[in-house]
């Protein structure tokens, strides 16, 4: 009878273990990606991510909840990096456009050899990507100082500072959320480190009874002090893989960027001789 109870609950076990923090995680990730109101957002997923972790906290085995209630702030911080991994996935695949950008850069070229700037301009509003509206940035004051009585060398640092601004603004929106990452590996390295001090605390109170020492309080000490270790480590190589990856994304997005504009910058002054 006792096993079949067990076995009639573990669907709902692993429905809360790992479909609803997964659920949970992708519809707060898709909300930082594309809500305006991130602080809203961000609220929400603290709020919803603790509730969330102490529900998965009470349906885990006995071994792992005698991690105590740091376990609990640990897989809030697991629910959170998911989180925020899937937010950074989406904006900058948002970023790249919506073609493959040689694919971009292929009929931009054209267009501009072609001197037909209004069409590279039009390439930049399908494209709807970083590259595209730093380029676009460029093309629009490229077309406005047409005509004016500036030298070669003022339109031309015109032009820079129009991309270089463009580019600003399109930089912190790549970056953004970055540093949650490290904090968040940060945290929990410490909280596991926290829970393990504890755990520690609790052995060597079971070792300090007068005669025989308590096994059972013991064991539960050491065992806390090392599920809340492997917590901590979990979320803090988690952490630091995810930001050196994103990190090493936007470094390759910035300077391929880079290349588009300078590509540009080029056919545009072949195109003013």
């Amino acid at each position: 009878m006792l096993k079949e109870l067990v076995n009639a609950a573990l669907p709902v076990k692993i429905l809360i273990m790992g479909v609803l923090p997964a659920v949970l995680a992708l519809g707060l990730g898709l909300g930082l990606a594309f809500s305006k109101k991130t602080g809203v957002i961000t609220f929400l997923l603290y709020v919803v991510g603790v509730a969330v972790s102490t529900v998965i906290f009470k349906t885990l085995p006995d071994y792992i909840q005698k991690g105590g209630p740091v376990v609990i702030v640990l897989i809030t911080l697991l629910i959170l990096l998911v989180t925020y991994v899937i937010e950074r996935s989406l904006t900058i695949g948002r970023a790249r456009g919506t073609k493959p950008i040689p694919v971009f850069m292929q009929e931009f070229r054209e267009h501009l050899r072609a001197g037909n700037v209004t069409l590279a301009i039009e390439a930049c509003d399908q494209q709807k990507g970083s590259t595209a509206n730093v380029l676009r940035a460029g093309l629009e004051k490229y077309l406005s100082l047409q005509g004016s009585n500036l030298s070669q060398d003022k339109k031309t640092a015109e032009l820079q500072r129009a991309i270089e601004e463009a580019n600003m603004l399109e930089t912190p929106l790549l970056e953004r959320n970055l540093i949650m990452l490290t904090t968040i590996a940060s945290i929990g390295t410490m909280v596991g480190l926290l829970g393990t001090t504890i755990g520690m605390i609790r052995a060597f109170q079971a070792m300090a009874h007068a005669g025989a020492p308590d096994a059972g309080e013991l064991a539960r000490g050491i065992s806390e002090a090392l599920i809340n270790t492997a917590g901590g480590l979990a979320n803090g190589i988690g952490g630091i893989v995810a930001n050196n990856y994103f990190m090493n994304k936007v470094s390759q997005f910035q300077f391929g960027t880079d290349e588009a504009v300078y590509e540009m910058t080029q056919l545009l002054v072949i195109g003013e001789k």
